[in-house]
């Protein structure tokens, strides 16, 4: 017979709150945190550096610039949590979930951007001998805070009972997994107090706060002018953010625009409106529109996968179909037809054209299932690709103009306002992108109303359970192939949408924009990604994965031939630890973290 007992090799503290990660007295976590905090603080207004080589403004004392910014940051986090646990009169709202975990991520976050920093000063100039005295403390500094914080006390898991008969692997894999317990542990946080009920007034008051942040820290992250400081950015921006969610600030948030959806999702709207004012120029307006034009794209191809479950690989292609039917129409000297719509009636064709293209494909293959279906829309995209690619005159009928594409696609005028000039809005200079940019954003505002109201109707219910089980579904008695063919053709029309701006956007259409997978997104896998990235199902899911995922590369060409490895390691990274996506809804949630508590209500399309 078989005994089980634990063996002396698994650590067999007991649970509760003893002791810390590290080896240091519980008592001096706290203090050793806070005081380290202080310091990271003071060093970010002294010189980290003697050369203004490095870029970022390091050399001044008295002011912080650069990357000290978002060190500084992360201290005065870290420092208010600190005092929140402390129990500091007036701070108690900062950690309704406790602050042990919330510290302990927002000193990491201070620790590595900090080290980030200094290594980056001494590998660019050629060693330590470049740092200043401030360099010196906010190593030093950032490191004790951090020391500190994992000296905190936790309640540590207790040990699984193991064999004496396993082998020695299975001792190591035992081990092994008791330990990422432990560490998971380490960051675990308590669940947020709820919300009480506040004043309509304080509460959309609170709303206009949380758009205000997230506008700045987008505008923030968007207007970095170097590679360092973007990527301290991503370190702050994502240990921080982690910091608040263990809080239990992001909790209560939600909660808050859970009670005022609409005036939350108009003030997203506008906070995005603002951002074109925020940018002296229109450089960084050019990015903003492509991200709404793939965030579209991807809201759009939320309703194929995030609510009906059908995973599309050739989706990009809906949004080309719109792109080439909206360039032909509109008054291009490389279209074969000498006709130019106005942008009304560019829309209805590209969109159309789109829905068409969306019923023909979807009508003799949506009577497949998972991966069949998916090698299907797979080669219908190589297909429009390959298609328009020999519509040259010479490989066949002359009307996309073959790998040149449809060129010199003219600038929109809509009721007498040209997209092609600046214009002067309330004393600031609006450029062109900027002017699209309003167009795309309204675009948005459409798709998203779509989706939410198709998402709460009965034909969305029907989606998300086609979704969740088809079988049961057709046995209830909804029509299967019906449903589904709905999804695709809308899914095909918003995209198609979007190509019709993207059309004037770029000037010129051509198949290389619509590939598979590249570089550079639009593509299909980019789009799969941000849904997946972003959360299946809901809105501000995919938008938020479309803008990082477009972001991101964006930021980081300094990687060459190595963004992709990069993006997919993240992909990777993400899919480990929370497959259910950055903003997932709570049926998914639930699907990948059983223990988690349930919802008591769900929404009708399960978000």
């Amino acid at each position: 017979m078989t005994t089980q007992t634990t063996a002396s090799e698994t650590p067999t503290a007991a649970s509760g709150k003893s002791a810390g990660l590290i080896g240091l007295p519980p008592k001096t976590g706290l203090p050793l945190a806070l005081g380290g905090s202080i310091l990271t603080i003071i060093s970010t207004f002294l010189a980290w550096t003697w050369t203004s080589a490095f870029p970022g403004k390091l050399t001044i004392y008295g002011y912080p610039g650069g990357l000290q910014v978002l060190v500084l940051i992360g201290g005065a986090l870290a420092t208010l949590f600190c005092l929140a646990r402390y129990g500091v009169k007036g701070l108690g709202w900062l950690v309704p979930a406790g602050a042990d975990a919330a510290i302990k991520f927002a000193t990491l976050a201070t620790f590595a951007t900090s080290w980030y920093t200094v290594l980056a000063i001494s590998v660019d100039l050629g060693g330590l001998v470049n740092l200043e005295p401030g360099g010196y403390l906010v190593a030093i500094a950032s490191l004790a805070a951090l020391l500190g914080a994992l000296a905190l006390p936790f309640e540590r898991p207790e040990p699984d009972p193991i064999d004496p008969d396993d082998t020695g692997w299975e001792l190591f894999k035992h081990q092994a997994r008791y330990k990422w317990e432990t560490v998971k542990a380490v960051f675990a946080s308590g669940t947020p107090r709820r919300v009480g009920k506040l004043s309509s007034f304080v509460e959309i008051l609170i709303i206009v706060a949380v758009m205000a942040i997230g506008l700045t820290v987008f505008t923030y992250g968007i207007g970095t002018e170097y590679d360092e400081l973007f990527i301290g950015f991503m370190i702050t921006a994502g240990f921080g953010f982690a910091a608040l969610n263990k809080s239990g600030l992001v909790a209560q948030a939600s909660q808050i625009t859970a009670r005022h959806q609409n005036i939350t999702i108009c003030g997203a709207f506008v906070a995005a409106a603002m951002f074109p004012f925020t940018q002296t120029d229109d450089q960084y307006a050019t990015i903003g529109v492509y991200i709404l034009i793939f965030a579209t794209v991807a809201l759009g191809l939320n309703i194929v996968v995030g609510l009906a479950g059908l995973l599309d690989l050739g989706y990009v292609a809906f949004l080309g179909v719109g792109a080439y039917a909206a360039a032909l129409v509109s008054g291009s000297p490389s279209s074969p037809f000498d006709v130019h719509f106005p942008f009304w009636a560019a829309v209805i064709v590209g969109a159309l054209a789109s829905l068409v293209f969306g019923v023909l494909i979807g009508a003799p293959t949506l009577r497949l299932r998972g991966d069949y279906l998916a090698i299907v829309t797979l080669g219908f995209g190589e297909i429009f690709r390959i298609t328009v690619n020999n519509l040259d005159g010479t490989s066949g009928p002359d009307l996309t103009n073959g790998s040149n594409g449809i060129s010199s696609i003219p600038n929109l005028n809509i009721l007498g306002f040209d997209f092609g000039i600046e214009h002067t809005i309330a004393g600031f200079t609006i450029g062109r992108f900027a002017n699209y940019f309003f167009l795309m954003l309204l675009i948005t505002a459409v798709v998203v109303l779509v989706f939410r109201r198709s998402g709460d109707s009965r034909i969305g219910r029907a989606w998300v359970a086609i979704r969740e089980d088809e079988t049961a579904a057709l046995a209830m008695g909804i029509n299967g192939f019906r449903v589904k063919l709905i999804a695709f053709a809308l899914g095909a029309a918003l995209a198609g949408l979007a190509g019709t701006v993207q059309a004037h956007v770029t000037y010129t259409v051509t198949p290389e924009q619509y590939l598979f997978a590249g570089v550079i997104p639009p593509n299909s896998a980019f789009l799969l990604a941000a849904v997946v990235l972003g959360g299946m199902g809901t809105i501000s899911g995919p938008l938020v994965g479309a803008a990082l995922l477009f972001l991101i590369p964006n930021k980081l060409q300094f990687l060459g031939d190595y963004q992709l490895l990069a993006f997919g390691l993240a992909l990777i990274l993400l899919m480990r630890f929370r497959p259910e996506g950055m903003i997932p809804n709570r049926r998914r949630q639930l699907e990948f973290h059983e223990e988690a508590e349930a919802p008591t209500v769900l929404t009708k399309a399960g978000a």
